[in-house]
């Protein structure tokens, strides 16, 4: 047996630091209300799918997003999608950093080194591959069905651990806007008792 879903990848809405262009990881942030309505304006234009299942990070952000989009959906949390910790450079911008050492070592990594007290992208990613594990035995359990429509409201760093492992291409190459995405399809099949296989995984568009 198999199961056929769309997923919509959502980044979460806009926050102050993301207005600022800071780095905002494991800090707590609620929506800033320019991201709240930019959030109900794209939704009245018709912008989001409807989905029978609705999974989020944790994270205030994500989980006011989820609210204002699918308010009728009870939001699954998937710890493991919460955003990267950018250790030291939490919640300072590219002309806040551009002066230190450390900073420019990291954007010559292409920021494959660890974040000074923060994580590195491997470890990162690792975490966020747990967490589709875990989403895909949560789609199967959930489905009941040959196929169903998941939103999944995350972090741009998720967005772009999980593609960039699934679809190729460089992990920057998947980079989203606020309360934008990606349109993904995924099989999935019983490969033994709550393991889940992923025959396919694929991009289909933008959202």
């Amino acid at each position: 047996m198999t199961q056929k879903w769309e997923l919509f990848f959502i980044r979460h809405g806009k926050t102050p630091a993301n207005s600022r262009h800071a780095y905002l990881g494991r800090t707590e942030e609620e929506l800033s209300e320019a991201g709240k309505q930019e959030l109900l304006e794209r939704k009245r234009k018709g912008a989001y799918p409807k989905a029978e299942i609705v999974l989020a990070s944790p994270m205030k952000r994500c989980l006011q997003t989820a609210e204002i989009l699918y308010p009728e959906n009870k939001v699954i949390r998937i710890d493991e999608w919460k955003e990267m910790d950018f250790g030291d450079f939490e919640g300072r911008n590219y002309q806040e950093l551009s002066k230190r050492e450390d900073y420019r070592k990291w954007i010559e990594s292409n920021g494959t080194m660890a974040f000074p007290n923060g994580e590195s992208r491997e470890e990162f990613s690792g975490r966020v591959l747990l967490g589709m594990e875990k989403t895909c035995g949560r789609l199967w359990l959930c489905g009941g069905r040959q196929e169903g429509r998941a939103a999944l409201i995350v972090h741009g760093g998720t967005i772009m651990a999980l593609l960039s492992a699934y679809c190729g291409r460089d992990y920057f190459d998947y980079q989203a806007e606020n309360g934008k995405g990606y349109r993904c399809s995924l099989i999935l099949s019983k490969k033994e008792e709550n393991k889940m296989k992923i025959q396919h995984f694929g991009i289909e568009g933008t959202l």
